[in-house]
């Protein structure tokens, strides 16, 4: 089989690892990857968003099946478009990642569904926006309704700061018409944590949970980032959690989906936070997360193309997906100064030391080729992974591979699922 993968990020370097090491690929490539990707695929340069030349180079190259990895190619329709052209696409049609592309829709979505969901409201308008939160009151969220490319949610702990991000989305128009609406909701509180599945359009088969670390700096402290680590499984979500986020969350909406015709086909991510009341709905998104994908797929014992491809034909109730007992963590490494402002094309050193580190696999994230070297070539940089029999082998081996990386203003959180040693 001829595989694309696409994307360029460390989500779609675990892709690209996970895919090469089935028997039924003779051909990968990725547009438009990175530098570690290299390493299982051939790279093309076609930009994610360009969705006609990616088309284009699938029909010429005869690609057997294309993986979307991020999600604005997937809001942007190109599930439908390869669809019209007859090519196999793994992930959701543009009107089914709206449950990604507009919190307003997902919102209101839930609502049908029957799904516990916050209290909400959708605004167009800065000033009634600002009259909702000087009502409520904070904590509270407020959320460009579009596609923001994950950094569009602002849970402000104060009243200004609430105002200040309706502001931003809406004033300043930090994210374009990601702020043409803003969704106002209900803060909660307690442990989060991601469940994700295959989805067919009616069958899901969950994946195990994970649980990311967003703010910057050691402590869950500084400001928000795509991710600085993660680890899977989540000891806080024991198998009654797990069944009920299933069957009270994932399963009404991909019912509710198919009913009102936008069934959904692909990953489907469900952000899920902890409460005393039990689990509640944070958010969707509509394809595999990152770093969540560095932990997941490396406890995957069955062969993701046989996965993907049931997926996409629909019978995914015929596979049988099996995961290893081991603990997974992933450490990001990232340039200084993210997630602001971050110098690009530092030399790096210690890469191959580090995959070397027993049960050790470095994922590229931000990085590009210069000659036979690797620099930087973005905020997140690496995501390096290490499984163990407990948390704390894997954590020690994952800090082991992150030692032995080396480039100019590195960094990377020191605590990364140091909570869930002695919790296996």
């Amino acid at each position: 089989m001829k595989i694309l993968i696409i994307g360029s990020g460390g989500r779609e370097d675990a892709l690209a690892w996970k895919i090469a090491q089935s028997p039924q690929v003779s051909e990968l490539y990725c547009a438009p990857g990175n530098g570690g990707i290299e390493r299982y695929a051939q790279c093309v340069p076609i930009q994610a968003d360009d969705i006609e030349a990616l088309a284009e180079f699938a029909q010429t190259n005869s690609i057997d099946l294309t993986v979307v990895g991020p999600e604005r190619p997937l809001v942007m329709g190109i599930v439908d478009l390869f669809r019209d052209l007859g090519l196999k696409v793994y992930g959701p049609t543009a009107a089914a990642a709206q449950l990604e592309g507009s919190k307003a829709f997902t919102n209101e979505m839930l609502v049908r569904a029957g799904v516990r969901a916050k209290k909400f409201d959708v605004f167009d308008n800065a000033e009634a926006a600002r009259e909702y939160v000087l009502a409520e009151g904070a904590p509270i969220v407020v959320k460009a309704d579009g596609d923001a490319a994950g950094k569009g949610v602002v849970v402000a702990q104060t009243v200004d700061e609430a105002l200040e991000a309706i502001d931003r989305c809406m004033v300043a128009r930090e994210f374009g018409a990601a702020g043409d609406r803003v969704v106002v909701e209900e803060c909660l509180v307690g442990e989060e944590c991601s469940i994700k599945a295959f989805v067919d359009g009616e069958t899901i088969v969950p994946m195990v949970p994970s649980q990311d670390y967003k703010r910057v700096h050691d402590g869950d402290m500084g400001p928000n980032t795509g991710g600085m680590g993660c680890y899977s499984p989540v000891p806080s979500v024991s198998q009654e959690v797990f069944d009920q986020v299933l069957a009270e969350v994932v399963a009404p909406t991909v019912r509710t989906m198919a009913e009102e015709g936008n069934p959904y086909t692909g990953t489907l991510y469900a952000g899920i936070i902890l409460t005393d009341e039990g689990p509640r709905m944070l958010e969707y998104n509509c394809r595999f997360g990152d770093p969540e994908t560095q932990v997941v797929l490396p406890r995957l014992d069955t062969d993701l193309v046989d996965i993907m491809l049931a997926t996409v034909e629909g019978r995914l109730d015929e596979i049988d997906v099996q995961w290893k007992d081991d603990k997974a963590v992933c450490v990001v490494v990232a340039s200084g100064g993210y997630p602001g402002s971050y110098e690009k094309g530092k030399l790096m050193s210690g890469l191959d030391e580090a995959g070397a580190v027993d049960s050790a696999i470095v994922f590229h994230a931000g990085t590009r080729k210069a000659g036979d070297d690797c620099v930087t070539n973005g905020g997140r940089v690496l995501g390096v992974t290490a499984l163990g029999e407990n948390f704390e082998q894997a954590r020690a081996r994952a800090y082991e591979a992150v030692g032995m990386v080396d480039f100019e203003e590195m960094y990377f959180r020191t605590d990364i699922a140091a909570r869930a040693v002695g919790r296996d």
